[in-house]
């Protein structure tokens, strides 16, 4: 699949790409008394990118006008203030007095940030359009140490953590109100927390919110904040293993969910090869996302994933519609000299890459709509089920399929036996007369 391979052309596209990501907050010294773009370089850029079109381009450019006219104003350094923080002070000043539309003001941040784009075209090191999000500190030293406990011992990621903090919060907010403190919380404190949750949540909720009040009431005990080990004794609500199916499309819906898509755009280029990748690998949209242009060896043929959950790496053969698909959105459909090195980006500046399974769902929804499929659900993981039960289908090994979707315990296959219908057609019993 390398330079001698089918896909040589695309390959040599697909790999002309920086091999180091552009720098993003440090301003070169030797650029410090570069003037700023002009018009020419700003509209060549966009012309290049093929994103920003003529009639877009010419309100882009009375807005930048505008926001530079601030800047001198104000004795603000322009490269500085294009962020998107930059982006809203500048809108709110220009809006104030001025009683414009809501429309017309939205369309600024979007004008500065492809200013922006145009700078980092240009090598001129703006800012990061988007501060990354942080989580925020705990409210005491103890949630501090808890968060601590959890990402060192436990090893949790940013996301599970944040997540457990809110939940110790809303048990710290329910023993405050009763006057209780962790030092005289007991056990029946901890039961009437879990029941008015019971009240306000879902079963499945409900049970996670006491598995964090279980595991932050061992840490209590460890730490010396409580004199009894309250872990053992939390009640969570029964969760019936696999109560509800996975949910999964019929093999000939999800082949007309790929044909549906329009691989002649950008934006189709990307949701093709993305969503094609998950059909034929089972992979999930978190490890979807997550693929960089170095996990793809073109020349051995192979594609490096990573479990989110578990942080294992693994490698799986790059099949050939597989690659065709990669290369041609690498070559045709992403965006050139970005910072990032993820595969799958938006196709909307500021070029980032997508971030959540939320994006991957949205993709999925509107092509299942231009395909007239009539599902149930189509949440992001579906193409994942979908791919477990052609397996079940097709009479793979339940170890070997459990090894290709990276289940931890080999009992997990066991859910999607009850989705896999060819399966158990074959197996079903016949009716009495």
């Amino acid at each position: 699949m390398g330079p001698d391979g089918r896909f040589a052309d695309d390959y040599a596209a697909a790999t002309n790409v920086s091999r180091k990501p552009m720098p993003q907050d440090v301003i070169d010294p030797a650029r410090a008394a570069t003037p700023d773009p002009s018009t020419h370089d700003i509209l060549e850029v966009w012309r290049t990118d093929g994103r920003v079109h003529d009639p877009a381009s010419a309100v882009y450019l009375q807005h930048i006008r505008r926001f530079r006219a601030y800047c001198a104003q104000s004795g603000l350094k322009e490269r500085g203030e294009l962020t998107e923080e930059g982006a809203r002070r500048f809108t709110a000043w220009y809006g104030a007095g001025r009683h414009l539309k809501s429309s017309y003001v939205a369309g600024i941040p979007t004008a500065l940030s492809a200013l922006n784009r145009v700078y980092h075209v240009l090598g001129l090191c703006p800012p990061a359009w988007k501060t990354p999000r942080s989580m925020p500190p705990p409210a005491t030293a103890l949630l501090q140490a808890y968060a601590e406990h959890m990402a060192r011992r436990r090893g949790n990621p940013e996301t599970t953590i944040e997540k457990k903090l809110d939940h110790v919060g809303k048990l710290q907010e329910h023993l405050t109100k009763a006057g209780i403190t962790w030092r005289s919380m007991k056990l029946v404190d901890i039961d009437g927390f879990l029941i008015a949750c019971a009240g306000r949540f879902a079963r499945p909720t409900v049970s996670d919110i006491a598995c964090t009040v279980r595991c932050f009431s061992r840490f209590l005990f460890a730490a010396g904040h409580i004199s009894v080990d309250l872990g053992d004794a939390v009640v969570a609500p029964v969760q019936p293993r696999y109560q509800r199916p996975r949910r999964a499309l019929p093999w000939e819906d999800v082949q007309r969910l790929l044909q549906a898509i329009d691989a002649n755009s950008d934006a189709g280029q990307r949701d093709y090869a993305l969503l094609l990748m998950m059909s034929v690998y089972g992979c999930g949209a978190g490890e979807a996302i997550r693929l960089e242009l170095d996990d793809i060896d073109w020349d051995a043929a192979t594609l490096k994933l990573m479990r989110p959950k578990t942080g294992v790496a693994f490698t799986l053969p790059l099949l050939p519609p597989v690659a065709k698909a990669l290369a041609r959105y690498l070559r045709h459909g992403r965006p050139r000299n970005t910072r990032t090195r993820h595969v799958f980006l938006r196709t909307q500046m500021p070029f980032e890459p997508l971030s959540s399974s939320g994006a991957v769902r949205h993709i999925i929804i509107k092509h299942a709509a231009t395909a007239g499929l009539d599902a149930p659900f189509l949440g992001s993981h579906v193409l994942r089920h979908s791919n477990a039960a052609r397996h079940v289908d097709l009479g793979v090994k339940p170890q070997v399929l459990s090894d290709l979707l990276g289940h931890r315990d080999p009992a997990s296959i066991s859910a999607y036996v009850r989705i896999a219908t060819d399966f158990l057609r074959d197996i079903s019993l016949p009716v009495p007369m």
